[in-house]
């Protein structure tokens, strides 16, 4: 072996080992940056520098601290029976208006279908997109138009085709019955699928059943 292959290879060992961590820095500056446009307002807002002897960083993480535990409280008060009452009021008033209640009800949508076991979905299926041969997840959302059924000549479904691994934002397809292969998939399992790109799946251990795992994934 000479030094140019010597050299290449170690380059290549190298890359493989500095790329994930140079990748994984960039993802974290870029959510860190994105979250600070929520933080800085209200350090600003509640004059919070000034408790921490005008430290920036320590400002930063407290806002972040007070918005942990503000969330942590809406979530606790939509459980009680009056939280509900009053968040269903705030979601039915979202709901009417035309584009905010679009964006609302898909994100709302796909949040509950991460955490609850009932969503609007109603299954995971594969459809070969975007060519024959490779399979794509989607959801069946329900039964297509009757216009739609009259053209294809048998039944169809309308299917949501999320985006991966941003499952808020992809297309609405009409499929006909035949192009629409089921599974056994939970949603919430095929929803974190796509969220993973497909690293947060786990197969079932040799020797257990498809079914005892869905049941402990619940």
């Amino acid at each position: 072996m000479n030094v140019w292959d010597t050299v290449r290879r170690s380059f290549v060992a190298g890359l493989i080992l500095v790329a994930p961590l140079v990748v994984t820095l960039y993802v974290l500056r870029f959510l860190v940056n994105w979250s600070l446009q929520f933080v800085d307002p209200l350090v600003r807002a509640a004059g919070l520098a000034q408790y921490t002897g005008n430290v920036t960083v320590v400002a930063q993480a407290f806002a972040v601290v007070l918005i942990a535990v503000a969330v942590v409280v809406l979530g606790f008060l939509a459980q009680l029976s009056v939280g509900r009452h009053l968040f269903g009021n705030v979601g039915r008033l979202v709901n009417v208006v035309p584009l905010v209640s679009t964006i609302y009800g898909s994100v709302r949508q796909v949040a509950d279908s991460l955490v609850e076991r009932k969503t609007s979905y109603e299954s995971v299926v594969l459809v070969e997109y975007p060519r024959e041969g490779v399979y794509m997840i989607g959801l069946v959302t329900g039964e297509g138009p009757r216009e739609a059924e009259a053209i294809a000549g048998s039944d169809v479904y309308n299917v949501f085709l999320p985006n991966s691994p941003n499952p808020t934002a992809g297309r609405l397809v009409l499929l006909p019955e035949d192009q629409v292969h089921e599974t056994d998939m939970s949603v919430r399992r095929g929803m974190r699928l796509i969220v993973t790109t497909g690293m947060g799946d786990e197969r079932a251990p040799e020797g257990v059943s498809p079914q005892l795992l869905e049941r402990v994934e619940r």
